[in-house]
């Protein structure tokens, strides 16, 4: 595809709030409807900090003791030290990049109350790589009455745009949290984008909490167990699965106690059940059936959950690499794309995707700083 206008290079990062680790990648793009990936790494949380997330600083609204901080400081380097290598290995210089697109790390987020947090210093970054910087993506959004999430939309539908991919089609990314975003026919589809719930982080605290694992792997505990079709239920009569799209939700929205006499194996069914049939209440949504499901993020990872929803949906259901793309880089790719079109002024919201009253802009730039001068470490 022709590119609309300047092809800007960019890096994204993304942490989620599974936890894992951060993701980066490096794409050029217009903002508009050409997108190249570059490359793309990954690098686990350092452990301490990954507790410290987990442990005290998701789902809190404030920081009394300072200590998130401090942590949030400890990000944010890890954070730029990605970046270099991410550099590193593309054989990238640094003054060849335009803008990095620097989600940080969400820690509470309640669309209701209009709400939401994510840590990362994005003045920091920019003075210890001496690059642009562009943080807080959200928020412009909810101050304008949206979700404040998904984000990632716009940039699922210029992949599927670019790869001429067969629509309706419904890319869903299962991260902590669950979104789907649903891209119409023609040259200039109709999309709409929401939460569907659950994505691994219910399964992923649990396993935690019981196990001392932080994941599933490969839904292996989960298939050896039986589903709870009682406790399914009473989670899927939810009012979130009637309530009209767009909408979106905290990964502490839910109240899964009634799991915790059973046995693991059957927890863990059941928990990954919950996420499948999230998703299955979401397709009724739509405004036309899909031809196909492409599955990104870390749950397409887990075999039991990936069974699960070729049982369940309505439509085909692949992982993205089945079309050539890399589900592990593709919301860092996102943030990427998002940092472009902030510098550009387009929209990074819909009302369609968060419900936003207009299509809206967002983001905060944080200048390189001067020549010369640098950030030292203490």
């Amino acid at each position: 595809m022709t590119p609309a206008g300047r092809i800007h290079t960019a890096v994204g990062l993304m942490s989620g709030t599974s936890l894992d680790g951060i993701d980066a990648a490096l794409i050029r793009t217009d903002g508009q409807d050409f997108v190249e990936p570059l490359r793309f790494t990954t690098l686990p949380y350092d452990p301490d900090l990954q507790l410290f997330l987990r442990e005290d600083a998701l789902g809190k609204r404030s920081d009394p003791t300072g200590k998130i901080a401090r942590a949030e400081r400890d990000l944010t380097l890890a954070h730029a030290d990605v970046v270099r290598e991410l550099l590193a290995d593309a054989d990238i210089a640094p003054q060849s990049v335009d803008i990095i697109g620097f989600h940080g790390q969400t820690l509470f987020h309640d669309p209701d109350a209009h709400v939401t947090w994510q840590i990362g210093d994005g003045a920091l970054m920019a003075a210890e790589l001496g690059l642009p910087v562009i943080n807080d993506f959200r928020r412009a959004d909810m101050e304008a009455g949206g979700e404040g999430a998904p984000l990632i939309p716009l940039y699922h539908r210029a992949r599927a745009l670019a790869s001429g991919l067969p629509r309706p089609l419904a890319v869903l990314n299962i991260g902590g949290v669950a979104n789907v975003t649903w891209i119409g026919e023609g040259q200039n589809p109709g999309i709409l984008a929401f939460d569907t719930g659950p994505g691994v982080a219910l399964m992923d605290d649990y396993m935690w909490r019981r196990t001392g694992k932080t994941f599933d792997a490969n839904g292996g505990l989960a298939a050896s167990g039986a589903l709870h079709p009682d406790i399914l239920a009473s989670w899927l009569a939810h009012p979130y699965f009637t309530r009209k799209a767009p909408k979106s939700l905290d990964r502490n929205a839910w109240d899964t106690s009634s799991v915790r006499f059973l046995a693991e194996a059957d927890a863990m069914a059941t928990l990954n059940a919950f996420t499948a049939h999230a998703v299955r209440t979401a397709q009724h949504q739509f405004p036309a059936p899909v031809r196909g499901w492409l599955v990104t993020g870390g749950g397409r990872h887990n075999a039991t959950l990936m069974d699960t929803l070729g049982r369940v949906l309505d439509a085909p259901v692949h992982p993205v690499e089945s079309v050539g793309w890399n589900g592990d880089a593709l919301e860092a790719e996102g943030f990427a794309y998002l940092a472009v079109r902030s510098l550009l002024g387009l929209p990074l919201s819909l009302p369609s995707t968060t419900g936003v009253l207009h299509p809206l802009t967002g983001g905060v730039l944080h200048p390189a700083p001067p020549r010369g001068e640098t950030c030292a470490r203490a």
